[in-house]
């Protein structure tokens, strides 16, 4: 569950990333892009990262237009139902 991710796309075509609460400190976020794999690595500060494989395509072609990617973390808990953000933050996007 931990490095368990999810991206949403909004009718503006803008990209949110889905995440579980990390206990590390957000710090200077950005995410880094590779198309040719179809792989992110989210780095949430110096010693806090994620790697994220099979990233959809449409997705990465999102973010080609965008120059941040909203990151929101969710907390963790037993009934899913009462899962909720805990922390949303704007991370730069380098391809």
């Amino acid at each position: 569950m931990e490095d368990t991710f999810d991206f949403m796309i909004n009718d503006e075509n803008e990209v949110m990333l889905l995440i579980y609460e990390r206990a590390a400190k957000v710090s200077s976020p950005y995410i880094e892009i590779n198309p040719h794999d179809c792989t992110a690595l989210l780095h949430r500060s110096d010693e806090d990262e994620i790697f994220m494989r099979e990233v959809p395509s449409e997705v990465i072609e999102n973010l080609y237009n965008a120059d941040t990617l909203l990151v929101c973390e969710l907390s963790r808990e037993d009934d899913t139902s009462q899962t909720s953000i805990v922390k949303a933050y704007e991370a730069d996007i380098n391809l």
